[in-house]
């Protein structure tokens, strides 16, 4: 498949969801929609840089920033769906990320509110970290396809309108196929914080996807805001697949064996992801876990 081929699809399939989401098309047809992608990133899925069947795509516009994954996963699809139906396990997901210090699900009148706190990527109480009210929803459930969606009005670093879409189909008794979004838009004063991250700690930090040649003629990979997104949207992903790979454990084995599984997932892209030392990784999100359990 050609790249502005790919692109197309890519954006068609993400624009495809989000109509769903709005509830302009069903639950069935997303299906459809979703089985289609699966079969249009056969090429891809088959052959890429992670060294397992998945995509990555990033976009930036005037208004933010978005990444998508799609990606065949080694569960059947009612683990995926037992797992990520729960809004409480979504923190469990989300505690992972390397930048989360705090999540606990919160049950209102209207729906369920995913409280999360976002911060430096070493320990932080949480009056420092910024605190994001994600909205959880469960957008469509049928016997071979589900999605969820989280948003949030405002973020870090002047960022807002937060988005983490979900969607699964079944492939197999063995396999489903899964497609991630995470979104956000960037007013004038997240642009300036961002480029000030991009000018220090951030400095010669990449993406995954490869960009124009350079003076040498050789591809790079892409930096700036579009590696930002691609490399958040890339821990996400793994911590999916961490939580879903712990299910088959022990509960009592099912903490350490994710936060494990998540940091040798992201060692395997030293590049992009490398931020810690393994012990020093399991040190903090320990502590961050027993903080989330016992904080009302």
């Amino acid at each position: 498949m050609s790249g502005a081929g790919w692109r197309i699809g890519l954006l068609a399939a993400a624009s495809i969801f989000a109509s769903f989401g709005a509830g302009a098309i069903s639950a069935a047809e997303s299906a459809t929609a979703l089985q289609a992608q699966y079969t249009r990133l056969s090429a891809p899925l088959q052959k890429n840089p992670f060294g397992r069947p998945l995509v990555l795509y990033s976009v930036e516009t005037a208004e933010g920033l978005q990444g998508d994954i799609y990606a065949v996963v080694a569960y059947p699809f009612a683990t995926v769906s037992a797992g990520l139906k729960s809004p409480s396990n979504w923190c469990q997901v989300m505690i992972l990320h390397i930048n989360t210090k705090y999540c606990q699900a919160i049950a209102q009148p209207t729906g369920t509110m995913l409280r999360v706190y976002i911060g430096k990527k070493t320990p932080q109480t949480l009056v420092d970290a910024a605190r994001v009210d994600f909205i959880y929803q469960e957008t469509a459930a049928t016997p071979n396809y589900f999605a969820t969606t989280l948003n949030a009005k405002t973020g870090p670093l002047g960022t807002r309108d937060y988005l983490i879409q979900m969607e699964v189909v079944e492939l197999s008794k063995t396999k489903s196929f899964l497609h991630l979004t995470y979104a956000y838009g960037v007013g004038f004063a997240g642009r300036v914080a961002m480029q000030a991250y991009l000018a220090t700690i951030g400095a010669g930090k990449v993406g995954f996807t490869l960009v124009d040649p350079n003076d040498s003629g050789e591809l790079d990979l892409v930096t700036g805001v579009r590696g930002v997104v691609e490399r958040n949207t890339m821990r996400y992903y793994l911590a999916i697949d961490s939580f879903l790979a712990s299910q088959s454990e022990p509960p009592s084995a099912q903490l350490e064996n994710r936060l494990q599984a998540w940091f040798t997932a992201v060692e395997r892209y030293p590049r992009q992801l490398h931020e810690l030392d393994r012990p020093a990784y399991l040190e903090m999100k320990r502590a961050e876990v027993i903080r989330q359990q016992s904080t009302p």
